[in-house]
């Protein structure tokens, strides 16, 4: 019976072992498969969400520009081109 339980015993620090060897190798493995993705990603032509937003930031307010220029050109437009003159010109 004593022989039984150490022959157990064993078998199980063999397993813990195996089990513990294959986590610290998985480990290692997610750790560079992440690294060679992040080279991957570096290598491309990707922007930061800070950057993103900023340049995000700045389209809108050139839209919003070009909205109240349009406004403005639009008010001078009406003022100078005559109430009689022919559908062509008002374009």
């Amino acid at each position: 019976m004593q022989s039984e339980n150490r022959m157990v015993s064993d078998f199980v620090k063999v397993l813990n072992g195996a089990a513990g060897t294959l986590a610290g190798v998985g480990r290692e493995a997610e750790a560079s498969a992440r690294e060679r993705a992040r080279e991957w990603i570096g290598g491309l032509d990707f922007v930061g969400r800070d950057e993103f937003e900023a340049v995000k930031a700045m389209a809108a307010a050139a839209r919003d520009e070009a909205d109240v220029l349009r406004a403005r050109l639009d008010a001078l437009e009406a003022k100078t081109v005559p109430a009689s003159a022919p559908s062509e010109l008002l374009g």
